[in-house]
């Protein structure tokens, strides 16, 4: 029988107050393995392999080279994926044969972690032929951010198994000398997420912040890419974490009705922090102004909750994006001094 209708019939006989379609999520909850103590994958030693595959949308040969140096230099063995090089329209190749790729990179106990090489779209496309049976046996990083959020959100709530959202291989400097400092401090942040090195962040204090500390799983990733996968078997659970989002190319307006998905499906219900990070936002068309800023948006929807909120946080479409270990237990402290993000 269904587990949901189960449950609702057995509301309404009871006479308790009907429960939201959030409420019974979670109550089903076990139907992944959300529950399972967090699994977190081995941490990177020189020698390791490290596999690059394009899951999304296409890059050449050319382009990741910058990314190849930098991990021959921190001591590991590249692999590059057959999609590397392919093009189908927008995509590294047809469907099919990003899927083979990316689980053949999957299934291989060789390697020990795997660089999505860019972004764009076309995860979703394939997530739902993915086999994650030698993925739950021997985990490994999975690493990437944007469109990767699909990776992020599936794996999370479904293998409990941590993951790095963090830039890609189109973002490393072809030149590491001209690099810019931003840019050099969030690709060093995804060696030391690789090896073990405690996360310890701290950014500037915006005055839309809300107070507090938090210590809870930290989860999220693309916010449009969260929403799109509202109801689908990628969405995931926020209760009693913390959640991160950014997001690009969005009008205001589109943030906001983003923010009502979140609202409206329960996900800001019961969380222990919120960070917004980076927001790069399309310029309102003229005499269609939406009349709220981001943080009068974000803060709207919140109101009713008391947990720490924090805005501008390094992460997402900019050159400072830092890595972060999504699933991993963070603490997060917002003060009027002071905000900081440390892995517990």
């Amino acid at each position: 029988m269904n587990r949901k209708l189960f449950l609702s019939n057995m509301v309404g006989l009871l006479g308790v107050k009907e429960l939201s379609a959030h409420d019974l999520t979670h109550l089903t909850a076990g139907n992944t393995e959300e529950d399972a103590p967090l699994r977190i994958p081995p941490y990177l030693q020189p020698g390791d392999k490290i596999g690059i595959s394009s899951p999304a949308g296409y890059i050449t040969t050319e382009d990741i080279q910058p990314a190849v140096l930098q991990l021959k230099d921190w001591g590991l063995e590249p692999v590059i994926g057959s999609t590397i090089g392919k093009r189908d329209f927008t995509f590294g190749g047809p469907d099919e044969e990003r899927r083979m790729d990316f689980q053949q990179l999957l299934d291989d106990h060789s390697i020990k972690a795997i660089l999505c090489a860019r972004g764009g779209y076309g995860i979703v496309r394939i997530i739902d032929q993915l086999d994650f049976s030698q993925f739950k046996k021997n985990p490994k990083w999975i690493i990437g951010f944007s469109d990767v959020t699909v990776l992020h959100n599936h794996v999370h709530q479904h293998c409990n198994v941590a993951t790095i959202h963090s830039k890609m291989c189109n973002s490393f400097p072809a030149d590491r000398s001209l690099a810019e400092p931003d840019q050099k401090k969030s690709i060093e942040s995804i060696r030391q997420c690789l090896f073990n090195e405690k996360v310890d962040y701290e950014i500037p204090v915006s005055s839309f912040n809300r107070t507090g500390t938090a210590t809870a799983q930290l989860i999220g990733g693309n916010l449009k890419t969260i929403e799109s996968l509202s109801g689908t078997a990628s969405d995931i659970s926020t209760r009693n974490k913390i959640l991160f989002i950014e997001d690009t190319g969005e009008y205001l307006y589109s943030i906001d009705r983003m923010f009502w998905n979140l609202k409206r499906t329960g996900k800001l219900d019961h969380l222990k922090g919120l960070i917004v990070g980076g927001f790069k936002l399309k310029k309102d068309d003229e005499g269609e102004e939406f009349g709220k800023t981001l943080e009068q948006i974000v803060l709207e929807k919140v109101k009713d909750f008391n947990y720490p909120v924090c805005f501008g946080f390094p992460v997402g479409h900019q050159k400072l994006n830092m890595a972060i270990a999504c699933g991993m237990v963070h603490q997060l402290e917002v003060s009027s001094g002071k905000v900081s993000l440390t892995t517990q």
